[in-house]
């Protein structure tokens, strides 16, 4: 396929044309960047600086939480922006920077998720075994992995768009550039492209729910055979992890898994795993946890006052 490009920008359509509308969702998403913003700092810095950040569930949570900042921060802040009247136009290198760091971070943090999935499975089924198992250098190791993931699922989505012809129309029915949008402006047959975008991007999303999905059926089995106290503490945990992978999964399969086409509900569905999602981990996973709760109490109190003392 010969690569020719004769545009230098895309125009990104958006959420809607209504001005009214369009303030409304300002506002709302402004709100929702700055909760995801906020809480998941308030997560990471809890517990960085608390004994959890040496229990791998924990490790891995302030993992998840940087890989949400990241990934939402690839999207929202250029949606804000376009809805608050800015140009809505995304220069050609931007977008292929877009691309690349919404699989790369969304990806490393379907396979953080995973990888949490394993801490509880391991904790549950194999408690007396848990510290040898998860000890610190396999977590590094399955954190690096989870990069690593991240690094092969992204890099070949990335080389597919920048070969493709873009010769006119250049408006992307989208509020940020993504392949199947790509794929429908693009002056080239884009059949084999987009199959190859399902069984990677699909392929990943549904396989890693299915594995998700079997782990946290075996640990609710599992659990059957555990005390009443240790069933209510196991199932707020797995309860919370749960409730996190049908809010990103449940979307992410509707938008990859399926023929290399568009839709008018994808940019709702989008909003679920780029925003939505993401900005419900940090209560997800504080309001039904009472050791990240008293991190945090002790954390910022600790913080408080100490700064009361010195002034």
């Amino acid at each position: 396929m010969e690569r020719q490009r004769n545009i230098s920008e895309f125009i990104l359509l958006g959420l809607s044309y209504d001005q009214n509308m369009q303030i409304f969702c300002f506002v709302f998403f402004l709100f929702c960047y700055i909760a995801l913003l906020v809480g998941n700092l308030l997560i990471l810095v809890s517990i960085r600086c608390s004994p959890l950040f040496h229990q791998p569930m924990y490790y891995f949570l302030s993992h998840l939480s940087s890989m949400d900042i990241c990934y939402t921060s690839s999207v929202t802040p250029k949606l804000i922006a376009d809805l608050l009247g800015g140009p809505k136009t995304i220069s050609y290198g931007n977008c292929m920077l877009q691309v690349f760091a919404m699989h790369f971070f969304g990806s490393i943090e379907v396979f953080v998720l995973t990888v949490m999935a394993f801490d509880r499975y391991v904790a549950i089924c194999r408690p007396l075994h848990y510290m040898l198992i998860m000890n610190r250098a396999r977590c590094h190791l399955l954190v690096l992995a989870a990069w690593a993931g991240g690094a092969l699922h992204s890099f070949p989505q990335l080389s597919m768009t920048i070969q493709l012809p873009f010769c006119g129309p250049n408006e992307i029915d989208h509020y940020f550039c993504d392949i199947f949008p790509l794929l429908k402006v693009a002056c080239t047959d884009t059949y084999i492209i987009g199959v190859l975008v399902v069984a990677n991007s699909g392929m990943v999303a549904l396989v890693t729910f299915v594995v998700l999905f079997v782990s946290y059926v075996i640990i609710l089995f599992t659990l059957r055979h555990h005390s009443a106290e240790g069933r209510h503490k196991a199932l707020s945990t797995c309860g919370s992890h749960i409730t996190v992978v049908i809010l990103f999964f449940g979307p992410s399969i509707f938008a990859y898994l399926r023929p290399p086409t568009t839709f008018p509900e994808d940019k709702v569905f989008a909003l679920f795993y780029t925003i939505i999602a993401p900005m419900f981990n940090p209560l997800i996973y504080t309001l039904r946890n009472a050791e990240m709760k008293n991190a945090m109490t002790k954390v910022w109190c600790q913080t408080l006052f100490s700064r009361k003392a010195h002034n």
